[in-house]
């Protein structure tokens, strides 16, 4: 197996820079830099050099077969950020024989392949690479300490017992087994089935905190949107005017509200169109409500046409400035009520994101579904009678199967090139 190398910290000028070796020639090539190196998980400082040409003074670590990140022999260079040093550093690791550099994602695939990760813990190292907000940097992080592994393993248990408990009517007489297995495996079934129906009720959410919610403004034309969406953003996102009609399509402001990643959505102004152009914006600013999270009504005195309010959707009097009364009212001119808006919508949505799980992608919904659906059969075949246990056994693998999809330890070959793409040349 080639020994790969890269770079694991951000590229460019910085104070330190970490370069990361791993294979079975990572201490020979840093040996062949550095000199004796220190032991095992201790930190020395080195003069690295190559031909007699010194390079950068660092900090080597090393890492045994086991007991590092990938799982094989790994070394650590905390080199001076230069980008000069690193070149040279990095140019010197490529003269060595059986070296090379690293792919994107190669490190965290090899910890993969070596046991050293699950599939579902790479996913969320993922997450966390990419991680925003404090709700994504939770989220992500409770995937990456294996709680995912966790659950399917005492899913797989109880299956397993269930297993051997239907096989043991097929494989001996009933003379050497109790007389009747069905309601323990049953009960074993219904628990493993309700724990999946939980966690699928979950998913939903979780998605939305690591995709990141969509906020839809809607109003009148005129109402006062983009002045709204430019105070909330705090800069100009948005093109305003006093003339209706100015926005025509939809303008997207990523922000952290509470911790959530949110998109807010100055939409055109909803009214029977006067033009084939603003026809348009207006069908994709009713496109783009309809499907958003949550939508922020921005009144103007009368209700807004085309689109009704769903449960949860707050209804917000604009303009507070020239216009005062009760209840929840914003001026994006004075910025009055703005803080209100902004903990109405972190409220909102931090409520949805309770019912939060720990799964957090399509494909975990996909295998728990399969899994509900193979036992949901399982049982139907135990309550047809003991010449149907072979039938409830495939099932019951299936679901087993489905289960260790999860993971990666089944049927997910397929899937490693696209999860890997997203990861950075070092990780």
């Amino acid at each position: 197996m080639d020994t790969i190398f890269a770079q694991a910290s951000a590229r460019g000028k910085a104070g330190v820079a970490v370069i990361r070796i791993s294979g079975p020639q990572a201490w020979a090539a840093v040996e062949a830099l550095a000199g004796p190196l220190p032991p095992l998980r201790t930190a020395g400082v080195r003069l690295l050099r190559n031909g007699g040409e010194a390079l950068d003074s660092a900090l080597v670590l090393c890492f045994a077969e086991g007991a590092s990140f990938t799982g094989e022999q790994v070394a650590e260079l905390h080199l001076h950020g230069a980008v000069a040093s690193v070149a040279a550093v990095l140019g010197a690791l490529g003269e060595r024989p059986g070296l090379r550099m690293a792919e994107a994602g190669e490190f965290t695939r090899r910890a993969l392949e070596n046991g050293r990760l699950d599939l579902a813990q790479v996913e969320g190292l993922a997450d966390l690479i990419e991680a925003e907000t404090e709700a994504q940097r939770k989220q992500a992080l409770r995937v990456l300490s294996g709680t995912i592994g966790t659950l399917v393993a005492g899913w797989r248990a109880d299956l397993t017992r269930a297993a051997a408990l239907v096989a043991a009517t097929i494989d001996f007489s009933d003379e050497e087994v109790p007389l009747d297995v069905a309601p323990e495996v049953l009960a074993l079934l219904g628990g493993v089935s309700c724990a999946l129906s939980r966690e699928l009720a979950g998913v939903a959410a979780s998605e939305r905190i690591r995709d990141g919610y969509e906020v839809a403004i809607v109003g009148r034309p005129n109402a006062g949107k983009s002045t709204l969406l430019n105070a909330l953003a705090g800069r100009d996102a948005a093109i305003t005017s006093e003339l209706a009609g100015t926005t025509r399509d939809v303008i997207e402001v990523r922000m952290d509200l509470g911790g959530l990643p949110v998109t807010l959505l100055d939409t055109a102004g909803l009214r029977e169109a006067e033009g084939a152009v603003e026809a348009i914006g207006v069908a994709r600013a009713l496109q783009r409500a309809r499907a958003a999270d949550l939508r922020v009504f921005l009144l103007d005195g009368g209700d807004v046409p085309l689109l009704e309010p769903l449960a949860g959707d707050l209804l917000v009097r604009g303009k507070a400035d020239l216009r005062p009364g009760d209840g929840l009212a914003v001026s994006g001119v004075t910025g009055e009520g703005i803080d209100g808006l902004v903990q109405a919508i972190s409220v909102e949505l931090a409520g949805r994101a309770m019912s939060a799980g720990v799964m957090t992608r399509d494909r975990h919904r996909a295998a728990m579904a399969a899994a509900v659906e193979a036992l949901a059969s399982a049982a139907v075949e135990l309550g047809r009678g003991p010449e149907r246990a072979e039938f409830a056994a495939e099932d019951i693998g299936r679901a087993l199967r489905a289960l260790e999809s999860l993971v990666g330890r089944v049927d997910v070959e397929h899937l490693l090139d696209d999860i890997f793409a997203s990861f950075c040349i070092g990780k």
